[in-house]
C-alpha cells in the first residue's frame, strides 16, 4: 500500500501565524500506477483587512497601475512624468518636426472643411443657433490638444449628443418662445456634462459607462438615426410650420398634414444634394484613398448651393440668414445654477455626457488599435469633461471625439493632436473673417449634411449579429430602438440600459451548472451535454458550478444542485448504475463566496448526509478557502472532503472504498 497525504495547509509562510495543517492519512493501492500523490489544497496568505481593502480598492480603480513609471525614478524624472501623464502633450511636443506639422497641416485643414458645415448643421440640430456649433469647434479641441491622449481624435459637436440635447430641453422650453432660457440650460447641460466626465475619470469610475452595452447603443442610434432623418424633411421639403416632437408617429402626421407647403426649389436642390453627399461617402466608404472626396463634399455642398440661392434669388428657399461675427463669447454668466429647469438641465448634462463620453472613448480606442498605441480611458474622461466645462463658459455645448472627423484625420495623414490645433485656427479664421459668406447657405442643404452623418448610425449588419449569438441582447437593441421610435430618446435609453442591468442580474441570480464526466485515459473532466466522449463515473456525481455563490443565487444553487441528484437518480435507476455515493463539486469557477453562499453549502452538506451522501470541494480558490476556514466549515468536510482536483478526489475516495473491502 502507498502512503500519501491530504492537506490544508496555511499558505501564509514565515513572518505570519504559526501554519494551522489539518493531515490525513490516504491509502491507494500499489496495483495500479504506482501510489498516487495527493497535493495539499493551501489557504492563500493571511492579510490584514487593511490590505485586503487596498488590494481591491486598487483592482478596482487601478487595474493599469499608472504611477507605475514612477517607481524607482529620480525627483526630476519623477517631475517629468508627472507633467507627460497631467498633460499629454508634454510627450509629443518636445519631438515634434516640420515632417510631423505638415502632415498635420494637411489633415486639419482637411477635418475642418468637414468640421464647419457640421458644427452649424449639429447646431440646428440640438436647437441652437448656428454660431454655436462653430463656437464648439473652436475652444474645445485647443483644450483636448493639451489634455488629451489619442493622437488621432477629432473632436467638436456630435450628431447623437445634439439629438438628445435638443430633445430633452425642448421637453422643457422651446428655444422659439424662451431662446434665453434654452440657451441658460444647453450652458447649464454643457456644464454639468462635463462635470459627470471629468468626475468619471478623476474617480476612475470609468467602468459605469460599460453598462450602456453595445446592444444597447446599437439600437438607440439606429432610432434616433431615423428620427433625426425624418425630422431633416422639414428642411429637404420647404415645410415651415413642422412639428417639435421626435416621434415617428407625430413627425410623419406633420410632413403629411403640411404638404401644402412643399416647396419644390427645396426638393430638387434638397434630395440632389442628399443624393451626391451620399455618393460621395459610398465613395470614401469602399475607396479609403479618396477619403478627400467624402470630407470635402460637404463644404463644397454648402458652397454651391448658398451660390444658387444668392444669384437666383430663391426667395422661397429658407436659409440661415445673418450670423454674427467674432470669437466667442462668454456664457459664464449664463450658467443657470438654481431655479425650477436647474433638474433638467443636469438630467440633460448627464445623460448628454455619458452618451458623448462612451462614443468619444469607443472612437480613440478604436484609432489607437488601428495605430498600435494605447489611449488611456480616465485621461480621456478628464480631457473630454475639462473641455465642455471650460466650453460652457465660453458659448459651446457638448462635444467630443467625432468618428466621422477622427476617420478623414486618420486618412489624410494626421500624426498628433496638432491636427486639432489646426482645424481650430481654421474655424478661427472663419469666426473672424467668413461668416456673412453662409447668409444665404439654404437649411436644405444642412439637412441633407446631417442626414448623411446619422445614416451610418444605422448598424444593422450588428443587429443581424446579435440575432444570430444573443436573444437577449437583440431583445435589448430592439427595445432601445422602438422606445426611441415611439415614445421618447431618453426613456428609448432608460429601457435598453434596464434590460442590459437585467441581463447582468439573470447571469449572476442563475448561474450555469452541469454534471460533468471523466474524458478516458485523461484526468480531464467535462460537462456531459457537450463532449459525448465524456463518461460518468460509477457512485460519483460531479457538478461544476461557473459563478460566485452569493446572497443572490445560493438559494437557487441548491434547489439546482438538489434538482441534478433527481435527475442521477432517475438516470442511475433507467440504466442499472453504481448507487451513488458521491457528491463533487467542482469549484474551479467559484472564485467568490459570502456568508449566504456558505450557510448554503453547510446545509447542502447536511442535507446529503441524511441521505448517506458525501460531499466533497474540488479546487476551491484561494478566497473562497479562508472563507470556509474562517466559518470553521473545513473542519465539518474531514479528512476527504477537500481536493485540489477532480480527478485526485475521484482516485483517492474510489481507492479508499477498495481498502474498506
Amino acid at each position: 500500500m502507498g502512503l500519501n497525504t491530504n492537506r490544508v495547509e496555511d499558505g501564509s509562510g514565515s513572518g505570519h501565524a504559526q501554519q494551522e495543517t489539518t493531515t490525513v492519512s490516504i491509502l491507494v493501492p500499489s496495483e495500479t500506477m504506482g501510489p498516487q500523490e495527493l497535493h495539499g489544497v493551501c489557504l492563500p496568505p493571511q492579510k490584514t483587512t487593511f490590505q485586503k481593502l487596498r488590494h481591491k480598492l486598487s483592482e478596482i480603480f487601478f487595474p493599469d497601475d499608472p504611477l507605475h513609471r514612477f517607481k524607482n525614478q529620480t525627483n526630476v524624472n519623477k517631475i517629468l512624468f508627472a507633467l507627460h501623464f497631467v498633460f499629454p502633450v508634454f510627450q509629443w511636443a518636445p519631438n515634434y518636426n516640420l515632417t510631423l506639422l505638415r502632415s498635420d497641416v494637411v489633415s486639419g485643414l482637411t477635418i475642418a472643411s468637414l468640421a464647419i458645415p457640421q458644427g452649424i448643421s449639429y447646431a440646428k440640430l440640438a436647437n441652437l443657433p448656428p454660431v454655436i456649433g462653430l463656437y464648439s469647434s473652436f475652444v474645445p479641441p485647443l483644450i483636448y490638444a493639451v489634455l488629451g491622449s489619442s493622437k488621432h481624435l477629432a473632436v467638436g459637436p456630435v450628431s447623437i449628443a445634439s439629438l438628445v440635447m435638443g430633445t430633452m430641453l425642448n421637453d422643457a422650453v422651446s428655444y422659439s418662445l424662451n431662446p434665453v432660457l434654452y440657451l441658460k440650460l444647453a450652458f447649464t447641460a454643457t456644464f454639468f456634462a462635463g462635470l459627470c466626465q471629468a468626475s468619471l475619470g478623476f474617480l476612475r469610475l470609468g467602468f459605469i459607462i460599460d453598462f450602456l452595452s453595445k446592444a444597447t447603443l446599437v439600437g438607440f442610434m439606429a432610432g434616433a438615426a431615423i428620427i433625426v432623418s425624418m425630422q431633416q424633411l422639414k428642411g429637404l421639403l420647404g415645410i415651415v410650420n413642422f412639428t417639435s416632437k421626435m416621434q415617428i408617429i407625430p413627425v410623419l402626421s406633420s410632413v403629411i398634414e403640411q404638404r401644402d407647403e412643399w416647396s419644390w426649389h427645396a426638393i430638387v436642390m434638397g434630395f440632389s444634394s442628399l443624393a451626391c453627399l451620399l455618393t460621395t461617402r459610398q465613395i470614401g466608404l469602399r475607396k479609403p484613398k479618396l477619403f478627400w472626396v467624402s470630407a470635402a463634399a460637404p463644404l463644397t455642398s454648402v458652397i454651391l448651393s448658398t451660390v444658387l440661392v444668392a444669384v437666383f434669388k430663391l426667395h422661397d428657399v429658407a436659409t440661415i440668414g445673418q450670423l454674427k461675427k467674432g470669437l466667442n463669447p462668454s456664457s459664464a454668466n449664463m450658467l443657470y445654477f438654481h431655479g425650477e429647469f436647474l433638474a433638467i438641465a443636469v438630467k440633460t448634462g448627464a445623460v448628454t455626457g455619458l452618451l458623448s463620453l462612451t462614443e468619444g472613448i469607443a472612437v480613440g480606442r478604436t484609432f489607437a488599435s488601428l495605430k498600435n498605441y494605447q489611449v488611456d480611458g480616465n485621461k480621456e474622461m478628464i480631457a473630454i469633461g475639462v473641455m465642455n466645462m471650460a466650453g460652457s463658459c465660453s458659448s459651446c455645448y457638448v462635444t467630443t471625439g467625432s468618428f466621422s472627423r477622427s476617420a478623414v484625420n486618420e486618412n489624410a495623414g494626421g500624426q498628433t493632436a496638432m491636427s486639432n490645433i489646426i482645424m481650430a485656427l481654421t474655424v478661427l479664421v472663419t469666426l473672424l473673417f467668413l461668416m456673412p459668406l453662409f447668409r444665404y447657405t439654404p437649411d436644405l442643404i444642412l439637412a441633407a449634411i446631417i442626414v448623411t452623418a446619422v445614416i451610418g448610425l444605422i448598424d444593422y449588419q450588428s443587429a443581424i449579429n446579435l440575432w444570430k449569438v444573443d436573444k437577449l441582447d437583440f431583445l435589448a437593441c430592439l427595445s432601445s430602438f422602438f422606445g426611441v421610435l415611439f415614445v421618447s430618446v431618453p426613456v428609448g435609453l432608460t429601457i435598453a440600459v434596464g434590460i442590459s442591468v437585467f441581463k447582468i442580474l439573470l447571469h449572476v441570480t442563475r448561474p450555469n451548472t452541469g454534471v460533468l464526466g471523466n474524458i478516458p485515459g485523461t484526468e480531464i473532466y467535462q460537462d456531459l451535454d457537450r463532449y459525448r466522449e465524456a463518461q460518468r463515473v460509477p457512485s460519483f456525481v460531479i457538478l461544476g458550478v461557473e459563478a460566485p455563490i452569493y446572497f443572490a443565487n445560493a438559494t437557487y444553487l441548491q434547489e439546482r444542485i438538489l434538482r441534478w441528484l433527481r435527475e442521477e437518480d432517475d438516470w442511475i435507476a433507467a440504466n442499472n448504475g453504481s448507487t451513488l455515493k458521491c457528491v463533487i463539486i467542482d469549484m474551479t469557477a467559484v472564485t467568490a463566496m459570502d456568508t449566504s453562499g456558505i450557510s448554503m453549502v453547510k446545509e447542502l452538506k447536511k442535507m446529503l448526509e441524511k441521505r448517506s451522501l458525501q460531499l466533497v470541494l474540488a479546487n476551491p480558490v484561494g478566497s473562497v478557502m479562508e472563507k470556509l476556514h474562517k466559518s470553521n466549515s473545513l473542519e465539518s468536510f474531514g479528512s476527504n472532503g477537500l481536493y485540489r482536483t477532480v480527478g485526485e478526489a475521484v482516485a483517492d475516495i474510489s481507492s479508499s472504498w477498495k481498502a474498506q473491502l
